[in-house]
């Protein structure tokens, strides 16, 4: 009785998948995409057999790592707005995206040559970024604490400019503190 559907994963089998994901995002920030899978594997606390069951080949395992560190982005921007007021969301958020800049430069070598092979790793990842920015946005602007003539897209951009010349965690307090300035710049003159 089978309609051609994948069968669901095991909470196990899940399990295994994410804390293969987590360990990989640390592995390749510290060591470089050269690292041994295998030291993947120690980390996340499994068997090489069950990275490469998951994961046959680095590419794979690579492009997987991005595409998860983009849903776990987009889908920390309900989560904060649920926890947080707006303004304190957003500014919580785009130190998310400092993280996830940081991990996709570590990865930027591998993901190319990826989409040089056909594949697209970046699929809607634009799209998702734009609308978590945007929900984040929405919520400051409902809320009265943010200037109405700013786009998520013009956010996005200055997000993506602080991210690409502060890439690193060498860089980390400048990137902070330009965040910060461009948030203030947002905010409503009272």
């Amino acid at each position: 009785m089978t309609d051609g559907a994948p069968r669901p994963m095991r909470a196990d089998a899940r399990r295994n998948r994410e804390k293969i994901l987590t360990a990989a995002v640390r592995v390749f920030t510290t060591e470089g995409l050269d690292a041994h899978l295998e030291r993947i594997a120690k980390e996340a606390g499994v068997g090489s057999a069950t990275l490469y069951r998951n994961f046959p080949t680095r590419e794979a395992l690579v492009e997987a790592v991005y595409r998860n560190e983009v849903a776990r982005l987009c889908d920390a921007a309900p989560a904060l707005l649920a926890q947080k007021p707006p303004t304190e969301a957003l500014r919580a958020w785009t130190r998310l995206f400092l993280d996830y800049v940081t991990a996709k430069y570590g990865m930027i070598d591998a993901l190319r040559a990826i989409a040089a092979q056909g594949s697209n790793p970046y699929g809607h990842s634009r799209e998702m970024i734009q609308a978590a920015i945007a929900s984040l946005m929405d919520a400051c602007t409902a809320a009265g604490e943010i200037r109405t003539d700013i786009r998520p897209t013009d956010l996005s951009a200055a997000l993506e400019g602080i991210a690409l010349t502060s890439a690193g965690t060498e860089h980390r307090r400048q990137a902070e503190r330009l965040l910060d300035l461009t948030l203030d710049g947002l905010m409503v003159r009272r």
